[in-house]
């Protein structure tokens, strides 16, 4: 199962970096009147739970018992059905401007929490705290110590009026790239709802995570209630003349930022007011990450769809022998490139 899963990745490397021409592949294949599709070069991660009506993970799926649909198209659904644990890339970043500082005696639980999540997979953490600036409390490190240390480390930045979403997840996104992380990469965002005084550009966050396949899982506390008027007048002024999916997205960010990222890269989101609310928030994101599908597909579109296809694109998952289960999974991707293919 390892070597299958190794060979999976290198084959979607090679194709990333141009080393393998489909075209070319295919010219050995018999002639067919089937339509020419276009492949894109990559490789997409759809992590995926599915559960009852009442809750309950359903287990035991294979590749054939899921249909992906990308922009309405169906895709060739692969699993990683290997029973080793998967390597996982964590950056967890709290918030600790504005109103963060009442928050703090509710997430004292959190470095046990995250332990959870990390269970028994071969992990590296990086914890940073923000608000309008960052601070890296530690790099990307596989001793729980060290990332013990930059837990107790968390303190509230008064003198910070800012609360930098946008620029903590681009952020975060930079650090695992530079640690050319493999695996499953995660950010867990501990935060309000609403970004205030990030330089980084909504759409340029939603499309950084969805190239890498960075999932967040969010979990956030309401602002004060000076803070949600103060929302409420920027959002009335920060409309615009914005169409198409990633206008939608950019739209429901200004709303409630931490909700919309983990929609769109497969995430949970959960909102907590208490102690106990922060803790079961964790627990349910812990079950979550090790009781999913991990999905993945490289995306195919008839040629006669035109163009390159680059851009934001639609996800779609069923599973049509559960047709009342409660499918959780990322909404989108983001293509940069493309060359045709046979089918």
């Amino acid at each position: 199962m390892f070597f299958r899963r190794a060979c999976l990745r290198a084959f979607g490397l090679l194709l990333s970096f141009g080393l393998v021409n489909l075209s070319a592949l295919a010219q050995d294949q018999p002639a067919a009147s089937a339509p020419t599709l276009t492949v894109q070069s990559q490789l997409v991660l759809v992590p995926t739970e599915v559960r009852t009506k009442k809750g309950e993970t359903i287990f035991g799926l294979h590749a054939e018992d899921f249909v992906i649909r990308a922009d309405g198209v169906p895709q060739r659904v692969q699993m990683e059905d290997s029973g080793d644990p998967v390597p996982l890339s964590l950056v967890v970043l709290v918030q600790c401007a504005r109103n963060a500082w009442r928050e703090g005696p509710k997430t004292k639980g959190l470095s046990t929490m995250v332990e959870a999540i990390v269970g028994a997979s071969p992990a590296r953490v990086a914890v940073v705290d923000f608000g309008k600036e960052l601070e890296l409390l530690t790099g990307l490190t596989d001793d729980p110590g060290k990332r013990d240390a930059a837990f107790h480390r968390l303190e509230p930045c008064f003198d910070d009026p800012g609360a930098g979403i946008f620029d903590a997840l681009s952020y975060a996104n930079r650090l695992l790239d530079r640690d050319h992380a493999t695996g499953r990469r995660i950010v867990l965002l501990v935060s309000e709802t609403r970004d205030h005084g990030s330089l980084a550009k909504p759409a340029s966050v939603i499309e950084a995570l969805n190239r890498s396949n960075t999932m967040v899982e969010a979990v956030a506390f309401s602002p004060g209630r000076d803070a949600m008027i103060e929302d409420a007048r920027t959002a009335d002024g920060a409309t615009g003349s914005i169409f198409g999916l990633v206008g939608m997205a950019i739209q429901a960010l200004r709303k409630n930022a931490p909700k919309e990222l983990a929609r769109e890269t497969g995430g949970q989101y959960i909102n907590f007011a208490s102690e106990r609310g922060f803790d079961q928030s964790l627990n349910t994101l812990a079950n979550r990450i090790h009781n999913g599908y991990e999905l993945s597909f490289i995306p195919r579109f008839p040629s006669s769809s035109g163009g390159t296809n680059d851009g934001l694109h639609q996800i779609t998952v069923e599973v049509p022998k559960y047709p009342d289960a409660v499918v959780q999974h990322r909404a989108s991707y983001w293509s940069t490139s493309s060359v045709p293919a046979q089918p």
